[in-house]
């Protein structure tokens, strides 16, 4: 608990110095990334030093009884046999499922992130369809950042906007960078670690079933192997509820430093609000971590990823409504605290809130979606199988016992309630309101229900049956995933996302130029110029859209630019776009 800890907070620390570093500075340099690195070095120390030892939750039945008072003769003292300090317990080994579980996330990272990015001849591959618009994009931000551009920067994909992305991962990564360490071996080094601070987190928070959980989350897809007896991704195409560690965990590099610093967090909370009954006075509603540490993560959350801070503060104030009276003035003061800091976030990569509002009425999720659902019943059975019935009873069940334990005007909520409920409001509002342009992406807010609901169902629905009970709701909850997962892991010969001597080329040609300059060119995810850390007028229309941009008017005067309108310059004048780029993909899309 403590390396996982100190892990998380030398990210967060040292990209928050590194941000500040360099908006006062009007940039990042190597030196400033190195004493940002420093930074973060000294808060993990400190973090590691403050950080208690995870120990499993007990339920303390008695208070032990006292000892007998010692006889006044120092003689009888002597001859009494007085208890020596009983040592600590040994740790409880790993038990076979969670080995088994290890492996398989081992292997998983093994196989996603040590081909992340790699060298094939001239070209740059990866491994993961799902990852070449996104692996692209974030080596924009990560590079962009590098090349020491004032901060708060010019969206790099959008000529007339601030970068509208929680990028702190690759902020972290661009620090990496500065300090010499590889672009590629930056890449797969936070993946790994970021891939054993998630199994950590993970196995703390839910055991082996919780590890399972976010390896194999799937529905009925799955079982099409038993009839066709390949293993491939059946949860990639026409799929809603996609395999979680390959379709986010790998794409969306926020969640390398998201999913585990959430985690850190619930760990903490339950110790700290929900201690085991009879062992408040032992744990002194301490935590796990320091207050300092538990702010540090929570307000600065947004910078990583949004929804991870959002399902975090819906938690929050659902038990500022139900805790007791010592619980809200600790959450109060969290939420306080974390205020200023994460508003401030927030305003910077909004472009100071000038964002327009993606709140929308969208009941059902994706199920009238046609790429997604033929019909409204086949949408939930094929996407959740037997999940949502097993959520759904979860809830009902705790709800239920709850009520029953209600007497008088005392009104008492359990752990499992206090996690469980407001992991469903959660659900809930990602079902009836779209959070993006792209209804896809509220799946980053139902993740949050699942991974909280996750040790409850497996305490209270689960581990109380015999064991042939128990692997049989373990292989209906999870065989689909498991297929699905090591489908998507299977061998192929890698894809290509960039030609490394064009890419030499473009920097060698572009390296005079100030960083601010911005070019026009064809916008594709891809382009050297991003790959670069340059800016154009338009980068892929995919990731404009997902940001909310409309961006058809000024695809309509780039392509004119382009093609070599009578009024040409002023058309560049108004894009602000001094150089225009001409490579392989120009020639393509605008013939002379």
């Amino acid at each position: 608990m403590k390396c996982f800890s100190a892990g998380l907070t030398l990210v967060n620390v040292a990209t928050i110095a590194g941000l500040l570093l360099g908006i006062l500075a009007g940039g990042l340099n190597e030196g400033l990334a190195i004493l940002a690195l420093l930074f973060g070095l000294v808060a993990a120390i400190f973090a590691w030093l403050g950080t208690s030892n995870f120990s499993p939750r007990r339920k303390v039945s008695a208070a032990p009884a006292p000892p007998p008072p010692l006889p006044k003769s120092k003689r009888a003292r002597r001859r009494m046999k007085l208890p020596g300090e009983l040592p600590p317990p040994p740790r409880r080994p790993l038990p076979l499922w969670g080995w088994a579980v290890g492996l398989a996330f081992a292997l998983f990272a093994v196989r996603c992130f040590c081909w992340l990015l790699y060298v094939d001849g001239n070209h740059l591959k990866i491994q993961s369809p799902n990852n070449l618009g996104d692996l692209a994009l974030h080596i924009t931000y990560l590079k962009y950042f590098a090349n020491g551009v004032p901060l708060w920067p010019d969206n790099p994909i959008h000529v007339f906007s601030k970068l509208r992305y929680p990028a702190g991962m690759d902020f972290f990564n661009s620090l990496l960078l500065l300090g010499q360490i590889d672009l590629i071996r930056g890449l797969v080094w936070t993946g790994l670690l970021g891939s054993l601070a998630t199994f950590y987190g993970f196995y703390r928070w839910g055991g082996a079933f919780g590890v399972a959980g976010f390896l194999f989350n799937g529905g009925i897809a799955g079982y099409e192997f038993f009839r066709k007896f390949q293993f491939t991704d059946f949860q990639a195409e026409r799929i809603a509820w996609k395999s979680i560690p390959l379709a986010m965990f790998v794409t969306q590099r926020g969640l390398l430093y998201a999913i585990p610093a959430g985690l850190l967090l619930l760990l903490h909370w339950r110790r700290k609000y929900h201690p085991a009954e009879g062992a408040e006075e032992a744990n002194g509603r301490r935590g796990l971590i320091p207050w300092w540490v538990e702010w540090s993560l929570y307000a600065t959350m947004p910078f990583f990823h949004v929804h991870t801070f959002l399902a975090l503060s819906a938690l929050l104030s659902c038990w500022l409504l139900i805790g007791s009276w010592a619980m809200r003035k600790q959450i109060a003061l969290l939420l306080a605290a974390a205020f200023l800091p994460a508003t401030a976030i927030v305003w910077m990569i909004t472009d100071h809130f000038q964002a327009g509002s993606i709140l929308a009425w969208a009941p059902g999720w994706l199920q009238s979606d046609p790429s997604f659902s033929h019909s409204a019943i086949s949408f939930w059975v094929v996407n959740f199988g037997f999940t949502l019935p097993a959520m759904i009873a979860l809830v009902a069940v705790i709800v239920w016992r709850t009520s029953k334990n209600w007497t008088g005007g005392e009104r008492k909520f359990d752990i499992s309630f206090a996690f469980v409920v407001p992991a469903a409001l959660v659900f809930l509002f990602a079902l009836f309101v779209k959070t993006a342009p792209w209804g896809w992406d509220n799946t980053k807010l139902i993740i949050w229900s699942y991974f909280i609901c996750l040790p409850f169902l497996w305490r209270e629905l689960i581990a109380p049956w015999p064991i042939p009970v128990r692997v049989g709701a373990c292989f209906v909850l999870f065989a689909s995933g498991f297929v699905s997962l090591f489908g998507g892991l299977a061998g192929n010969a890698g894809f290509d996302l960039a030609d490394r001597t064009e890419l030499n080329a473009v920097a060698t040609v572009v390296r005079p130029l100030s960083i601010k300059e911005r070019f026009a060119a064809f916008p594709t995810y891809n382009h050297p110029l991003l790959m670069n850390g340059r800016k154009v007028v338009l980068g892929y229309p995919g990731h404009l859209w997902t940001q909310g941009f409309d961006y058809a008017p000024i695809e309509q005067q780039l392509k004119a630019l382009m093609l070599g309108a009578p009024d040409w310059r002023a058309r560049a004048r108004a894009l602000r776009a001094r150089y225009l780029f001409w490579g392989g993909e120009e020639k393509r899309a605008y013939p002379s």
